[in-house]
């Protein structure tokens, strides 16, 4: 899936497939101007920062079990998000500092450090990466990923797939190839 925050006409977090189908808005009440998002992979959370709202909130994949973590005037000065075992990680836009927040009730906040212009962060950690199984995507004896000659994008499951085309290009009939 992929997660996405908008806050055009109608302020919303989103998730749709891969190949942006099945768009589905999960977040799209009491939402004003979400500008990060962050991921738990393992417990299927989303967490966003609403910047008009001053809060940081949190949600399951479904947008159930909606939940504020923290509020106030500090958080229109964040910018990035991310999550890491106990604690959500963001950039202060005011000074560059790294903040770390406790993620199950706000408090904890604590600037780690300072990072010139930083505006996003990202963790990464072994636990976090996803087993790598095989799927639709997969190249094929020819090289071509899932069988299409330039995009393959993963669908509603690891098992199937769409195929696109590069800027310029359009899908021929059998729905892999590009002309």
């Amino acid at each position: 899936k992929l997660f996405f925050t908008d806050y055009g006409n109608a302020a919303k977090v989103e998730r749709c497939d891969m190949d942006g189908m099945n768009r589905t808005w999960i977040v799209d009440s009491k939402i004003e101007q979400p500008t990060a998002l962050a991921l738990d992979l393992i417990n299927k959370y989303v967490y966003w920062l609403d910047i008009y709202l001053e809060s940081v909130e949190v949600v399951d994949y479904q947008g159930r079990r909606r939940q504020t973590i923290t509020k106030g005037r500090q958080i229109r000065h964040l910018c990035g998000l991310t999550v890491f075992e106990n604690y959500l990680y963001t950039i202060n836009s005011d000074d560059f500092s790294i903040l770390r927040i406790n993620r199950y009730n706000g408090t904890d906040a604590q600037a780690l450090a300072r990072l010139d212009d930083a505006k996003e962060i990202r963790v990464y950690q072994k636990r976090t990466q996803a087993a790598v199984r095989s799927h639709a995507c997969e190249a094929d004896p020819y090289g071509m990923p899932g069988g299409c000659s330039h995009v393959c994008l993963l669908s509603t499951s690891h098992k199937a797939r769409t195929c696109r085309c590069r800027t310029g290009f359009i899908l021929g009939s059998d729905g892999r190839s590009c002309k």
